[in-house]
């Protein structure tokens, strides 16, 4: 289980960490409603796709109504918060501050899912990875009142994401992956709509921020849906949910190679104690204590 742990969480974080940056740029034409309108059209009707070709189109007739309302913590609430948010904020700081993901998971499990709290060696990982957010957080520039109102923007989109793992491993254990993630688009869809056609430009977007929302759609959401369900199903709400930590690292590298971004010494000692914590959160690395 753990060989598969890592390329799964890796991928995860690879296609998340993109995901910022596109949002950057599709930000330039496009209201963060109308963005992630469009994002969860595009996306769902892939999984649709992909649910008709594996013969489930009747199951999603017959998911509980919760598989739907899912979608109102798992893409529609939490997508428009960090959109908002990078409007105020650079990405790779958004990226930060949504590491907090596995905090509010480990909160909210205390009192919804006891069996999911980190313990251990686990609880030190996610200590020691939060330890390495606030550093890349005290590197980054700061952006007054509005950079704060970013910050707490993502940190909410955070919140819900965390309540959106817990609940998602619940259903996950009744409806199929592809299934859950499309029921899950849906009810984001129904959400968004309203919002979305209200601040629909006036004026055509670029190819940049067009093309920015269809790699937003197909990878960050689509692609990265099937994953994400499948990470929860196999290890759990606590350990998928640590994948918000490697994702500020893969947004610096990002920034690094298609930006010509610099990283300070701060920001890559943030880096390591990131993967550190992956590592022990995950259990992938299980030290030996010699007892004297």
């Amino acid at each position: 289980m753990t060989r598969s742990y890592v390329p799964l969480v890796g991928s995860l974080s690879l296609l998340w960490g993109s995901s910022y940056l596109f949002i950057k740029i599709a930000g330039r034409d496009l209201e963060p409603a109308t963005m992630m309108l469009i994002r969860v059209v595009i996306a769902g009707a892939v999984l649709a796709v992909v649910v008709a070709t594996r013969g489930e189109l009747g199951e999603l007739r017959r998911a509980p109504l919760g598989a739907y309302a899912l979608g109102l913590f798992n893409s529609a609430i939490p997508f428009t918060l960090i959109a908002w948010g990078e409007r105020h904020i650079d990405s790779g700081l958004a990226a930060v501050a949504n590491a907090s993901v596995p905090i509010f998971a480990g909160l909210l499990a205390i009192r919804w899912r006891p069996s999911e709290r980190p313990r251990g060696i686990r609880a030190a990982g996610v200590g020691l990875g939060l330890v390495g957010v606030v550093v890349l957080t005290g590197a980054a520039p700061g952006g007054g009142w509005q950079g704060i109102a970013g910050v707490v923007a993502v940190s909410l989109a955070s919140l819900s994401y965390g309540v959106s793992a817990l609940y998602g491993q619940h259903l996950v254990g009744h409806v199929r992956g592809p299934v859950l993630s499309t029921t899950a688009l849906i009810g984001a869809l129904v959400v968004l709509l309203p919002f979305g056609i209200a601040q629909a430009p006036s004026h055509a977007p670029s190819w940049k921020v067009l093309a920015s929302v269809l790699a937003l759609a197909l990878l960050g959401t689509a692609v990265a849906q099937l994953l994400w369900f499948r990470a929860l199903r196999t290890f759990g709400a606590a350990r998928t949910t640590l994948v918000s930590y490697l994702i500020p690292a893969t947004a610096l590298i990002y920034g690094v190679v298609f930006l010509s971004e610099h990283v300070s010494a701060v920001e890559l000692v943030g880096f390591f104690l990131i993967l550190a914590g992956v590592a022990l959160g995950s259990g992938a690395l299980r030290p030996k204590v010699a007892i004297a």
